[in-house]
């Protein structure tokens, strides 16, 4: 069931957040909430509305639609429903809506079974993965289309009859007089469903549900470029839908573990780069990790703290632009010693008497500190 609650305060951002802001607080809760880390009852529940708060407002679409309309701005409804409000497939569905039956002079429609539920997997995958792309085989459990019966429900050899209640229309009609003439009222038929049809003798496999629960292997194929909390819908990979009803959809869930050094920004990467001052002064070459694996990049003699190496290309897959890639960024991080040798010291003070500066005192042990008091 969709959250009622405003998908913003969901996220703790405000209404005018950045792409980046909204994605930096969707990895945190996402994090905090997951069921897998988190043993709070209320953990998976959380998680999906978290989840369901991102995947409106990560999207540039649904996000504007949401903030003019709201809930019913993202409520679906495909091409052939009224703008976001979506929902209605003609003007019949449209008088059902209203007065609970069909168009005044339109013939009886018989109702399509239904279709099955949608399904959610979550798939845990390496940063390299992510980065790479992968192939993976997932497992789980669901209602599937009976062998048996090849999803009718009806015990093979035998056959649907037309329904005795609604005599095939699959709906029910009631005159009923009222102070502005003869109303008809029209409902879906309770024995057939709005089918028409019913089963005499019901499958011994599914007792005429038309569907089972199995175990059932798939295998996904993960995209380069994919990023934490990302989607993947397989069309008609969910449940089977009752009585032969098209079978819904399946949402994988894709959750990328963090590299222990790089730091992803979209197709951007990170990386601090520790120098020691000599490194810095004279130059040199020195291994760094990018997604591939460890590579030698230089280091020019001079290079200032804080100053960034970018190799191009060697960032993150564009997920939905082939051929194109981002880079990886180098941020130089010049780090001073905190404790020299004797030997050390005697270097820099060398080097800083050849530039011409002064540098501070030697602070002496107890005895310097006596003699000098003294003196």
């Amino acid at each position: 069931m969709a959250t009622t609650r405003d998908y913003y305060d969901i996220l703790g951002v405000p209404r005018g957040a950045a792409d980046a802001e909204i994605k930096r607080a969707f990895r945190k809760l996402a994090q905090q909430w997951h069921p897998d880390v988190n043993t709070d009852p209320s953990a998976q529940e959380r998680f999906k509305e978290i989840n369901e708060a991102y995947q409106v407002l990560s999207d540039p679409q649904q996000r504007r639609a949401y903030d003019m309309f709201g809930q019913a701005g993202v409520g679906g409804g495909g091409p052939e429903g009224f703008g976001p409000f979506g929902g209605f497939q003609g003007f019949g569905d449209l008088f059902d809506a209203f007065f609970g039956g069909a168009a005044p002079g339109g013939q009886a429609r018989r109702a399509r079974p239904p279709s099955g539920s949608d399904l959610r997997y979550d798939l845990r995958i390496s940063f390299e993965e992510s980065i790479r792309g992968a192939e993976k085989e997932i497992e789980f459990s669901a209602l599937d289309r009976c062998a048996t019966c090849s999803g009718t429900g009806a015990e093979p050899g035998s056959a649907s009859a037309r329904c005795p209640q609604c005599n095939g229309q699959g709906e029910i009609r009631q005159v009923r007089s009222t102070m502005l003439g003869q109303m008809v009222n029209v409902t879906v038929c309770p024995r057939c469903r709005g089918e028409g049809t019913v089963v005499e003798t019901p499958c011994h496999e599914c007792r005429g549900e038309g569907r089972i629960q199995r175990k059932r292997k798939l295998r996904v194929v993960i995209p380069a470029g994919i990023d934490e909390g990302h989607q993947m819908r397989l069309t008609g990979e969910g449940e089977a839908g009752p009585r032969g009803g098209p079978a819904g959809n399946l949402y994988v869930a894709v959750h990328v573990e963090e590299h222990p050094v790089l730091r992803r920004e979209a197709t951007e990467l990170f990386f601090n780069l520790p120098l020691s001052i000599t490194q810095a002064a004279l130059g040199a070459r020195v291994t760094v990790p990018t997604a591939e694996g460890d590579e030698e990049v230089e280091v020019k003699a001079g290079t200032q703290p804080g100053a960034e190496i970018r190799l191009r290309g060697r960032g993150v897959p564009h997920l939905r632009r082939p051929g194109v890639r981002g880079d990886l960024h180098i941020q130089v991080d010049v780090q001073v010693p905190t404790r020299l040798s004797k030997r050390q010291r005697e270097l820099l003070e060398a080097l800083a008497a050849e530039s011409g500066e002064r540098p501070a005192p030697k602070s002496g042990g107890i005895f310097d500190k006596v003699k000098d008091a003294i003196s």
